[in-house]
């Protein structure tokens, strides 16, 4: 039977990993070649106002999965193996109980193995790619792990060159669950890593050869490839929809786990005209491309400035999938921001945390509490604990670059009050032990 005639949409989710604002044609690049993305964003609703879960990776990818923002969600530290504790309730989880099959395929991030926040005990049926996200710093690792499987790859060591780049073998195995799975309905997952650094790509792929002869640097031309790599594998993968008779039955979502990694001025101007990057609380942090189709279900060719943000997806494709959502979690479904129909509920307010970690001394900053909230379109940022708040008017100041905490005395006061009250203590954020001279599994 055709997954089309199935009462449950299928759902894939793919994640880039420090895509910035404006690395996509659809979102202003003239540097770099998105054809398949900007075709996708055509086809379905693209946000000119979505955020991140957090300014960094694991955080981010908590938030997503948990539906609770950064002051809620379990992990919030980014050191690299925090795991999600055991009794986290999370997406994949849900989808997985209403008898959705889940696979997830790049880089995890929210426990290594042998750890409470392993994929395999948050939902997913299979899991293929890095677990740790301090292993997923290398394109060539010396193996990939598949449900907490040891899968060796031959020619690599874990440096800048290699037999089998990660990436190639992780859209493989995402492209095979589909394969498997096209006759049932399925949640994939796939939070690949391009084009977060170490910043490399096989010479002899296409993409490469587009970007090589650039006047700029070797990093901003490989960066460009990577996300023109991430655009011509998101276009195979909607190709095999289409092939397999799944792309109208299949929910496609698109996003990046935060901001850009660097904004490579006056080459790729990857966050123009947001401030910041990624690691900061401004604009170009948290602002991400986030682009949705579901053909016949949510009209083509809409631009949305609706405000939202990553607690947001897990009641939205619940929602989407006619599946109950939990109570208590802090996102909203924005099913009617995508269908254009119905009274869309609004956030009071939207907010984001980072304890500052130090690698160097592998443990938390005192005092390094990096935080944000915006409410309508007041945003404020406190990059430290006990520094003074800043505060930016986002409706005729999208680039933060008028601080008006002075003008508007009352305003700090209610946003240091959202401030206060919005963050719970939270689990210890520890890193679990690891093998003798390790940083991961």
């Amino acid at each position: 039977m055709s997954n089309q005639a199935n009462s449950k949409p299928n759902i894939v989710l793919i994640l880039a990993d420090d895509l910035g604002y404006r690395d996509l044609g659809c979102y202003g690049s003239t540097a770099i070649q998105t054809p398949n993305l900007d075709q996708l964003a055509s086809e379905g609703i693209r946000f000119t106002q979505s955020y991140s879960g957090c300014p960094v990776c694991a955080p981010s990818r908590s938030v997503l999965m948990t539906g609770n923002h950064a002051g809620h969600t379990s992990v919030r530290g980014n050191s690299g193996g925090i795991p999600l504790q055991g009794n986290d309730v999370t997406l994949a989880a849900l989808l997985n109980s209403a008898g959705y099959t889940c696979g997830g395929f790049g880089k995890w991030g929210l426990g290594d193995v042998g750890t409470t926040g392993v994929p395999e005990r948050h939902g997913f049926n299979t899991f293929f790619g890095y677990y740790h996200q301090v292993h997923a710093h290398t394109y060539y690792p010396s193996y990939l792990w598949r449900n907490s499987e040891k899968i060796e790859l031959p020619g690599n060591n874990d440096g800048d060159e290699g037999k089998i780049y990660s990436h190639y073998r992780i859209f493989e195995e995402t492209c095979n669950f589909i394969r498997k799975n096209s006759n049932r309905p399925f949640f994939c997952y796939a939070p690949w890593t391009l084009p977060h650094g170490r910043y490399t790509i096989p010479q002899e792929d296409p993409v490469w050869k587009v970007y090589q002869d650039k006047r700029w640097s070797n990093s901003a031309k490989v960066a460009a490839a990577m996300i023109s790599l991430f655009d011509r594998h998101v276009g195979q993968l909607l190709q095999l929809l289409q092939a397999l008779d799944l792309d109208d039955n299949t929910i496609i979502m698109v996003s990046s786990d935060h901001g850009a990694g660097f904004r490579f001025e006056g080459e790729l101007d990857s966050c123009q005209p947001l401030r910041g990057h990624k690691r900061t609380m401004y604009e170009g942090g948290i602002r991400v491309p986030t682009i949705v189709r579901w053909n016949n279900q949510i009209p083509q060719n809409q631009v949305s400035d609706h405000p939202w943000y990553f607690p947001d997806i897990m009641p939205t494709l619940l929602d989407l999938a006619d599946l109950p959502v939990p109570k208590g979690i802090d996102g909203i479904s924005i099913t009617p921001t995508l269908k254009n129909r119905g009274e869309q509920k609004k956030h009071d307010h939207l907010y984001w945390a980072l304890p500052l970690y130090d690698f160097g001394k592998r443990e938390f900053k005192p005092e390094g509490l990096m935080e944000a909230v915006r409410k309508d379109n007041w945003k404020a940022i406190r990059p430290l604990t006990n520094a003074p708040i800043e505060l930016y008017n986002l409706s005729h100041d999208i680039s933060e670059e008028h601080n008006v905490a002075d003008q508007w005395p009352n305003i700090i006061g209610q946003m240091n009050s959202l401030l206060r009250q919005a963050r719970t203590a939270g689990h210890p954020q520890i890193e679990p032990k690891m093998p003798e001279g390790k940083r991961y599994r």
